[in-house]
């Protein structure tokens, strides 16, 4: 974990001031950012949960999905892949766009395949033709993988072995996609994913990014934060840029000491201090889910252990907080503040003349934490813009209006 951090600091020092700063010197567009936008500026969000009119009554045309791997490991086509193909049909039919997401390198690795091998980098190949194949009529556009450099969704792969990972596919997908737009994205700047697959971006029809300000990294959060990394990105890319993922945490708050302390009596301990004595019983007291989640990202390492647990964003997870520090002023962790950061970035995203389109992370609140298991942790179960029951929460409405003024705006300039 420590690399992937290490690589993304020393890239992002290199290129990021140096090409922010070229951002304000250039041209704000080209024929391939203005060829998507023509068409209509991308106005989505990330799992949908099925709930179709509500997509098409909040504005919203794109879905962003994850295509399941398509094989079982005796060759044979897996029911998941064929089912998703027909929920594609059904979107489509509805009038709604899907922005697909080829499989993570563990899906590939589960089925057997060695990805840093020519063998494996062809089977690679052929996986990805197929499913371009099979969604083409379905599908409006493919991002390959997701966020290589973020640990849990890397992991065994070196950021070399990621990023030859994604061009192969881009090579691969560039020759069958006939209209389907195709690119990849990465968390944040990522700068040393983008420097290694620069020579790859002439497969590529625009480059996502998804940016998380004031939810993560614990230190406070401002809407230029988002200006700054998407100028960096159309200066050292010249693609059409679109934000794959973003959004804001809509419930969330501090804990006292008291309540942390609590919650480490849970498991043994009354402190950080006397956790790191006996790191390895600490974690095997945790829910099992977590504990497992710390161990796979540690490599079953100990002497991980606690620097991941107390000196990285699984300390939110593991006090279930959201730190006070931890937001974009004048947009508090409430059903309000959510649904103002997003009447606040639409428009604002919009206006940036090289982005191609913008989708919303999430449709729904989750009932469980996806990275620790917990049902109390706000870090990733209140990011929707409808609760767990599918009902509207005040971004909805917010969502709604702002998409509907883009769509208005475009339908105004095209005519």
């Amino acid at each position: 974990m420590e690399e992937f951090v290490l690589n993304q600091i020393k890239y992002g020092l290199k290129y990021v001031p140096l090409n922010l700063a070229k951002s304000f010197f250039i041209k704000k567009s080209n024929a391939e950012t203005k060829a998507i936008r023509e068409k209509g500026f991308i106005c989505g969000i990330c799992h949908h949960r099925g709930d179709r009119q509500k997509l098409i009554d909040a504005n919203i045309e794109w879905i962003r999905t994850d295509i399941p791997f398509p094989f079982e490991k005796d060759g044979t086509v897996r029911k998941a892949f064929t089912d998703f193909k027909e929920s594609c049909a059904e979107y489509k039919n509805a009038g709604i766009k899907i922005m697909a997401i080829t499989p993570y390198p563990q899906d590939y690795i589960n089925y057997g395949i060695e990805l840093n091998t020519p063998q494996g980098e062809n089977k690679i190949k052929e996986i990805a033709v197929y499913i371009i194949n099979e969604l083409m009529d379905y599908i409006g556009a493919v991002q390959v993988t997701n966020e290589m450099g973020i640990p849990r969704f890397t992991i065994p792969l070196s950021m070399d072995d990621a990023a030859r990972f994604i061009a192969v596919q881009l090579e691969a997908i560039y020759h069958v996609r006939g209209s389907i737009l195709l690119g990849y994205n990465s968390a944040g700047p990522q700068a040393d994913l983008h420097f290694k697959l620069k020579p790859y971006l002439k497969y590529c029809d625009y480059v996502g990014v998804d940016i998380y300000v004031g939810c993560f990294m614990n230190m406070p959060g401002c809407m230029w934060m988002f200006d700054a990394v998407l100028r960096f990105l159309w200066a050292f890319t010249r693609k059409p840029v679109i934000l794959q993922e973003f959004g804001y945490i809509g419930a969330g708050a501090p804990k006292s000491r008291a309540e942390k302390k609590a919650i480490l009596q849970k498991y043994g301990v009354s402190s950080a201090k006397e956790a790191k004595k006996n790191i390895g019983s600490f974690v095997e007291a945790m829910p099992q889910y977590f504990a497992d989640h710390v161990k796979y990202l540690s490599n079953n390492d100990e002497n991980r252990y606690f620097n991941l647990l107390f000196k990285s964003d699984l300390t939110n997870h593991l006090y279930c907080e959201l730190p006070a520090v931890t937001k974009i002023t004048g947009c508090p962790h409430t059903p309000e503040g959510q649904a103002k950061f997003y009447s606040k970035i639409l428009p604002r995203l919009y206006n940036m003349d090289f982005m191609a389109g913008a989708i919303i992370y999430c449709y729904a609140d989750s009932d469980r934490c996806y990275v620790c298991g917990q049902e109390d942790c706000p870090t990733e179960t209140r990011w929707g813009i409808v609760d767990c029951s599918l009902n509207p929460k005040p971004a909805y409405y917010a969502v709604k209006e702002a998409y509907a003024k883009i769509r208005n705006t475009g339908e105004n300039t095209k005519a």
